[in-house]
């Protein structure tokens, strides 16, 4: 193989050192990093918009010394984005490995030659904590 490209996504949203991390390991273990950022639309998966508009997280992502090209990424179908950018890594974070989601990545990439690479998660911050803790202070406020 000539060329490894690696590919990460993920919302990317209220951009923090969790999502530096995963980028940083990503780019160290694949020649070309490309970065897929989720819509609007698909980040709803978690039950919320995101913050920051798509547009202002994908140029956050594009301005990131690791991240060789930022996509939009359109799905949470793992396999649609590797037909679009034919990498042969994928990059996750650890709390994936062991999920049903996980296993089936695996499952699926392993008959295309795709390796999943699960990376070490930052625990002590996460979008979702960030987002809780604006939703407190906006709630403290308001009292």
């Amino acid at each position: 193989m000539s060329r490894v490209i690696g590919y990460a996504s993920g919302v990317f949203d209220l951009f923090h050192v969790g999502h530096v991390n995963i980028l940083k390991h990503a780019r160290a273990q694949c020649d070309y990093l490309v970065a897929g950022v989720l819509t609007d639309e698909v980040a709803a998966h978690k039950g919320h918009p995101p913050f920051v508009p798509l547009h202002e997280r994908l140029e956050i992502v594009r301005s990131m010394t690791y991240v060789d090209e930022a996509i939009v990424d359109t799905t949470l179908e793992k396999m649609e984005a590797w037909r679009q950018v034919g990498f042969h890594r994928l990059f996750k974070g650890d709390d994936w490995r062991g999920t049903p989601r996980g296993d089936q990545w695996e499952r699926e990439f392993a008959a295309v030659g795709v390796e999943v690479v699960y990376l070490p998660y930052t625990m002590h911050v996460s979008s979702t904590e960030l987002r809780r803790l604006i939703d407190n202070l906006a709630v403290q406020q308001d009292s």
